[in-house]
Order: structure tokens, then sequence, then C-alpha cells
């Protein structure tokens, strides 16, 4: 969604081409990346010396107010700001995953923890996908409901929809625009006005002012038309995912505290037994 953000809106704003959108895109949210690897290991550490129950449940309630720090952003944000919440929620992913994974790992007896682990991976595999599917959804949703209102406002706004009937087809063929057209036209780094201009009657483009085709085919009329659908979607989507997080932190703080499986080896006088028999088998 952060990726999406950035290279459908926040970058083309910034005065950076669509086709270079996806290279700063992945720049742009290395803080997330620099949160995890300095938190992931201090939080092993502080795990295995005081237990991993509220260091992990510090780490989800961290990512929770970040979800939510998120949910508030302006689509023409300051970049410090987005860079602040990715670096805590990096932190926060990194202080709960090598805690969490630890507990799990070590709540299992030695013989059995490859199948904690594979079952543990299956989990966090189905559930990034799980996640794609609804978040995406809930966006395409949200830019289906609101893109085609942003674009007829914009072209009433223009006031010569009843003089130029081209204009109007125009802002009706927009406005019929698949969601997922316009979502991953962002998301690739391109302006899909220009191939749209380009698809029509080229005799009906000539008749549409020079001046809406400039504006409709420069950097910044697509973004700042695409967030009034956007926006409201992907603030919906951080909020879900804040809920889900806080969920997470309740349940983590709601774990045992420090806990390792011992394997349990037979009794003294068992063990004895044990033992004198052996040496009498090797004597016979």
């Amino acid at each position: 969604m952060l990726i999406m953000l950035l290279q459908g809106i926040w970058l083309p704003l910034h005065g950076y081409r669509f086709e270079d959108t996806p290279f700063w895109a992945g720049i742009y949210l290395l803080p997330m990346t620099l949160g995890f690897v300095v938190m992931g290991p201090i939080s092993g550490i502080l795990s295995d010396k005081y237990g991993p129950r509220w260091i992990a449940t510090c780490g989800m309630t961290l990512v929770t107010l970040v979800f939510i720090g998120l949910s508030m952003l302006p689509y023409n944000f300051d970049y410090w700001e987005l860079g602040i919440l990715i670096f805590l929620m990096g932190a926060g992913n990194g202080m709960f995953s090598s805690p969490n994974s630890s507990s799990v790992m070590n709540s299992v007896p030695p013989e059995d923890r490859g199948v904690a682990s594979g079952t543990m991976f299956t989990l966090t595999s189905s559930a990034n996908t799980v996640s794609m599917a609804v978040f995406f959804t809930i966006v395409i949703v949200g830019i289906k409901g609101a893109f085609p209102g942003a674009i007829h406002d914009y072209f009433a706004s223009l006031g010569s929809l009843q003089i130029n009937p081209t204009v109007q087809q125009l802002a009706d063929r927009l406005a019929s625009m698949s969601p997922t057209n316009a979502l991953f036209s962002a998301f690739l780094g391109y302006n899909p006005m220009g191939s749209i201009l380009s698809s029509m009657d080229q005799h009906l483009v000539s008749t549409i002012p020079q001046q809406i085709v400039i504006t409709l085919t420069s950097r910044y009329w697509f973004p700042r038309t695409l967030q009034q659908a956007f926006m409201p979607a992907l603030q919906l989507a951080f909020r879900i995912g804040a809920v889900l997080a806080g969920t997470a932190a309740v349940l983590s703080a709601m774990r045992g505290q420090r806990y390792v499986h011992e394997t349990h080896l037979p009794d003294k006088d068992v063990s004895k037994n044990i033992l004198e028999g052996g040496k009498k088998r090797g004597q016979t």
C-alpha cells in the first residue's frame, strides 16, 4: 500500500517522472528495513534475558500506533513524517518477530520443532497472501466508488461540459476507467491519460482545448485526482491494520512468561537400574 502511495501520488507530485517512481519508492521505504535490522537482534538479546512476553507485546503496540499515524497522513505529506513512521514500523516488527518466534519454538519439544517451524512459516505466508487480497480489494472498491466522481468534479470545474460535447465524451471515458487500471498504472509508474487520449479518435481529440490536454497529461493531474479516491480507501486499510495489530498485542500480552520445553529424563532409581542392566549384559 505504501509503495502505491509513493509511486502513484507522492513522488509524481514532487517532480519525479512516472518511470522513475518504482526505484525511488524502494529507496524511500528503506527506513522500514533499517528499523527491523536494528531492533531484530536487540529484541532477541533482550528476549533471551528477560523473556519474550513484554518485548513482543511492546513491538505490536508500536505497530498499532504507527498504523494509526499512517491513517492520519495527508496525501502530500512531508517525507520526514513518513520516514519516522515507517522506521518505527520496522522497529516494532523487529521487536515482535524474534521474541515471538523463539517463544513458539521453545514451547514445543525438540523433536517437534521442525513441524512447529514449518507450521509457523505456512501460517505467515498464508496470512501475507490473504492480507494482500483483502487490502487490494478494499482499495480497488474504494477507487471504483470515488474515482468517477473525482474526474467529473474536475471537468465540471472547467465549466465547459455543456459547451464542448467532446470534453463530455472524454470525461465519461475517463470516469469509466477500470479501478484496477488506475491503481496499477500508478503502481507500474506511468500516467494512463496519455494512453487513453492516443486510443481515441484523433479528430475528436483535436477539438479538445489544448489546455485540458496539457493538464491531463502532466505529472500532477492524475495523482491529485487519484488521491481523492485512493486516500480514503488507504486510510481504511491502515485502520484495519491497526485493529489487527492491536489484537496481536493483546494476545501477546496474554502469553506466559519465559518458557522452555524440557525433555524429561527418567528419575534416579530408573536410571540406576538401566545402567546396572547394561553392565550385566556387557559382562554376559
